[in-house]
């Protein structure tokens, strides 16, 4: 197995298991004083649709991931698109002036799928 396969595995599962099964669960790193990720997203003072349409970025970013180890064309496009988001997710807690230990998820997050791009470009 390679390690953008190890990569890609990693980032969409963790998208995936943020999302679908641990949305309404409280974590150290969620946002300001968020419990789930809809509060998170109130608490960077963000929009209802906001959620949403990050929501399904992610999530058909992490499932493209998943895929691309069968169709390694999905890759590169739905890694930037998770990097991207991860930027703003960095952004976001910067906002809100969390210690900087909440934004490490997403900065690792970040790191992987810049390694993605750059291993698939």
């Amino acid at each position: 197995m390679s390690l953008s396969m190890i990569l890609q595995l990693v980032v969409g599962l963790g998208l995936l298991n943020v999302w679908l099964l641990r949305a309404k669960s409280s974590t150290a790193y969620r946002g300001g004083s968020a419990a789930s990720l809809k509060e998170e997203f109130d608490a960077y003072g963000l929009p209802d649709v906001a959620f949403y349409v990050v929501g399904g970025l992610k999530i058909v970013a992490g499932i493209a991931l998943i895929a691309g180890v069968w169709m390694p064309s999905l890759v590169t496009p739905a890694a930037a698109v998770v990097a991207i988001l991860m930027v703003g997710a960095i952004a976001m807690h910067v906002k809100v002036q969390d210690p900087p230990m909440k934004s490490l998820p997403a900065f690792l997050m970040l790191v992987m799928s810049a390694a993605l791009v750059y291993l698939n470009s």
